[in-house]
């Protein structure tokens, strides 16, 4: 159990660190073997134009290794994990028995979304971290304005999810609300409510996507647009081989496919930082979250 814990991301870090840390380690092995995929693939290129298979050798023990620790990181996760969702569900029943079963039964699915988020997010979040630091380290390595555009593009990115993060706390407040109260619509048996509550779901669910695909679009032609110009500029400021115009353009698409990771852990953050103070408010003594509350992140 969570003890007198607050149940956020941090308490659960704090009770199950041991075995968390052991599936995260996992999962940077894996990441920065991944990672150098691009580059070793880069290297037997060059080594098997010119009849030496050495570097393909290695490029294959990679890829072995590489399968190993995926294959042993995903079968440690699901006991993990699953353990973590148990006591969740223990410590909230405990310290809810005041709240009504519509109620309870809402919160009981927004808990375990803490254990998603550190079983599924957080881990993809870690992997996004590094292979952008491996991608732009090694467009750097080919030049330095590669891995300038790369930081830039980053930067304008996180600027651009920082617009529309209180809109994705707001939206999210007030769908969690809504479905707080579905068992209880679905017990009373009106068609007319349970209507009312399905298309009020649907509203909700559709406001979140369009903000999604705004910010998705914004930041994704933002990336587009470094990949253009890290092509042309390779191909026109640096010598190269076939080889490397393959590692220059791989490590860029590399960088674009974990930038795009950042927004969309950040979007469930803003509904984590929703979802926590939803279920905290139980131990104020107060079991309904004023809408003042409701739209600040704990």
């Amino acid at each position: 159990m969570l003890d007198n814990l607050p149940i956020t991301v941090s308490s659960l870090l704090t009770r199950f660190w041991k075995s968390i840390s052991l599936t995260w380690l996992l999962t940077i092995f894996e990441t920065v073997l991944m990672a150098l995929i691009p580059l070793f693939i880069g290297f037997a290129i060059d080594g098997l134009l010119e009849n030496n298979v050495e570097n393909f050798i290695h490029l294959i023990a990679l890829m072995f290794g590489l399968l190993f620790i995926a294959v042993c990181r995903r079968a440690y996760d699901t006991r993990v994990f699953g353990s973590i969702r148990v006591e969740l569900g223990k410590t909230l029943v405990q310290r809810s028995q005041q709240l009504a079963t519509s109620t309870l039964n809402a919160r009981m699915g927004m808990a375990r979304e803490l254990a998603d988020f550190l079983e599924e997010q957080a881990p993809e979040l870690m992997t996004s971290f590094i292979q952008l630091l491996v991608s732009a380290i090694v467009l750097y390595s080919f030049h330095p304005t590669l891995a300038i555009t790369a930081a830039s593009a980053a930067f304008v990115m996180m600027a651009i999810y920082s617009l529309f993060h209180k809109r994705f706390y707001r939206l999210n407040s007030v769908y969690n609300q809504q479905e707080e109260k579905q068992v209880d619509i679905l017990a009373s048996k009106k068609s007319n409510r349970i209507k009312n509550h399905l298309l009020r779901l649907r509203k909700l669910e559709v406001s979140l996507s369009d903000t999604e695909s705004i910010v998705y679009g914004l930041i994704f032609l933002i990336l587009l647009s470094f990949v253009y110009f890290n092509l042309w500029f390779a191909a026109s400021n640096i010598e190269v081989t076939a080889g490397k115009i393959f590692a220059v353009i791989s490590y860029s698409w590399s960088f674009v496919e974990a930038a795009l990771v950042l927004p969309i852990t950040l979007q469930s953050w803003s509904r984590l930082n929703e979802i926590m103070a939803r279920i905290n408010n139980i131990e104020a003594g107060n079991p309904a979250i004023s809408n003042s509350q409701s739209r600040q992140p704990s």
